[in-house]
């Protein structure tokens, strides 16, 4: 019998999204934190950042709390089997690391405090935390010399926008259970605030508008399992909230930064130390590091998606019609893709550049030429299976003509291998545009890219490092997130993978 009750303990503990946020969000804060520990300290003169000590030890202050709160919910569930109310109320502690900008437990802080999470719930709040968070970045424009002439309207929006995502969080909490017309409305205004970027805002719409209207909701239920399942992975969500963020802020940015701080010369301004005038600090032309990095995520995301988006389409045409059609045809068209494969894709891109000059238009095409041969093989196989099944030979036993089979019956049954092999290669794209323009051979150095900037701090990596560090991680943060997001994606698509 004990043994029996040890066993559902593990199981509950095992099946706990809570438990095992916990667990992470604990050991992600603790590495946080010694990195914030280790960075307010000067080694060279034995000397303590009084900022940066003060952030390390408003971290370490919540991490402290949030061990507590793991050993909690681990009690909770051993002597329960649930998490007591009073143990989920510490999420409003917790909710006040909003404030120190930690986002890894302000998330872990909305998943506690309510029990049974909906969809609608959890892409309210994401949605609220990343507009609170563009508000936060973009508000440090203030201590700057001068700001935008659109800066006071553009935080004027910002907070008449936070206002209604505050209310709309607050309907979504209250009224998630029940069907109202006022749920259509407030979709309206979800969909024209997520035109700025917060995709969360798009996500939650469609949820509100699934449920208020007589959508005959089966339509729907492969869409809401795929996001259950990638909602319970911490990591993935961490990593689309990031991909959002950069998003988002790069549309504000528009409004909200001066370009001229990023491109322009300072010379009264050069290699300051980071500050709340320059978070980041500046370079040895006195350009803002931080509106670098802001400005520069904007071509990162532009030549990233696109470049992937291409070789999807054209590389997905050509696999489907070497998977459909005779192998005379098959042979053809992978045969000269086989020729493109053999080519290295950073020699392919480089041998491109090289010819028809560095700009941010060759730079999309050098990538994207590369990456045709792989998409078509995927395609291609997922095509060559599903052209076997019984469904495919039913439409053409009715007179369904090669192409409306190829592209209404097999290639939307194809899409998932697509999708995930995208998400994770845009990662690689964006690597890609980095090198490249690390090497003189991708955007024009006089434009802020993440490459360029990365670049121009190498050179200072011994006396100020930040000026390659901001950049780094800036790259590393975003290849990441594609990668989780990727993973959960892949996770969530495979049928053999689903629960019992």
């Amino acid at each position: 019998m004990k043994s029996f009750h040890s066993h559902q303990q593990k199981h509950a503990k095992k099946r706990s999204v809570e438990y095992n946020g916990a667990k992470f969000t604990t050991v992600s804060s603790m590495v946080l934190t010694i990195l914030f520990f280790m960075n307010s300290i000067d080694f060279a003169h034995l000397t303590v950042k009084p900022l940066m000590f003060c952030v390390s030890s408003v971290y370490l202050l919540f991490t402290l709390i949030q061990i507590g709160i793991t050993w909690k919910i681990k009690n909770d569930l051993e002597k329960a089997g649930v998490i007591q109310r009073s143990t989920r109320r510490l999420g409003y502690v917790q909710i006040l690391s909003l404030f120190a900008g930690h986002l890894i437990i302000v998330v872990f802080a909305f998943s506690l405090l309510k029990e049974r999470k909906t969809l609608a719930y959890i892409f309210a709040s994401y949605m609220l935390i990343n507009h609170v968070f563009i508000i936060a970045l973009s508000a440090l424009n203030l201590f700057k010399p001068y700001v935008t002439d659109s800066f006071p309207l553009a935080m004027l929006m910002l907070f008449l926008i936070s206002l209604f995502y505050a209310a709309t969080f607050v309907f979504v909490i209250k009224l998630e259970e029940k069907r109202t017309a006022s749920a259509t409305y407030i979709a309206i205004g979800l969909v024209l605030t997520s035109l700025m970027g917060n995709v969360f805002a798009l996500l939650l719409a469609l949820q509100l508008v699934v449920k208020s209207s007589n959508i005959k909701k089966y339509h729907f239920e492969k869409w809401f399992s795929i996001w259950e399942k990638i909602t319970r992975n911490q990591a993935a969500m961490l990593g689309l909230f990031f991909i959002v963020f950069v998003f988002s802020i790069s549309m504000w940015s528009v409004f909200t930064f001066d370009y001229e701080l990023a491109v322009e010369n300072q010379y009264g301004a050069i290699l300051h130390t980071p500050s709340l005038a320059y978070p980041l600090g500046t370079d040895q032309f006195g350009r803002d590091v931080f509106s670098q990095i802001v400005f520069g995520a904007r071509i990162s995301l532009l030549v990233g998606c696109i470049s992937t988006l291409i070789p999807v389409v054209i590389g997905g045409f050509l696999g489907a019609i070497a998977g459909y059609y005779t192998p005379k045809t098959d042979h053809v068209i992978m045969r000269l893709l086989d020729v493109l494969y053999a080519i290295p894709g950073t020699l392919l891109a480089i041998a491109i550049i090289a010819a028809f000059g560095a700009n941010i238009v060759n730079l999309i095409i050098a990538l994207s030429v590369g990456a045709i041969p792989t998409y078509a093989r995927t395609m291609r196989a997922n095509v060559l299976m599903i052209s076997n099944l019984e469904y495919v030979h039913s439409a053409r036993a009715l007179g369904a003509s090669d192409w409306s089979i190829i592209f209404k019956e097999i290639v939307p049954n194809s899409l998932a291998p697509m999708i995930v092999k995208a998400t994770l290669t845009i990662g690689s794209a964006v690597i890609a545009t980095s090198s490249l323009s690390y090497l003189g051979l991708g955007v024009e150095p006089h434009i802020p890219e993440w490459g360029n900037i990365l670049k121009a701090g190498s050179t200072y990596l011994e006396s100020h490092a930040y000026l390659a560090v901001f950049p780094g991680l800036a790259i590393i943060m975003l290849v990441l997130s594609f990668n989780f997001l990727g993973d959960a994606l892949r996770d969530a698509l495979d049928p053999k993978l689903d629960e019992m």
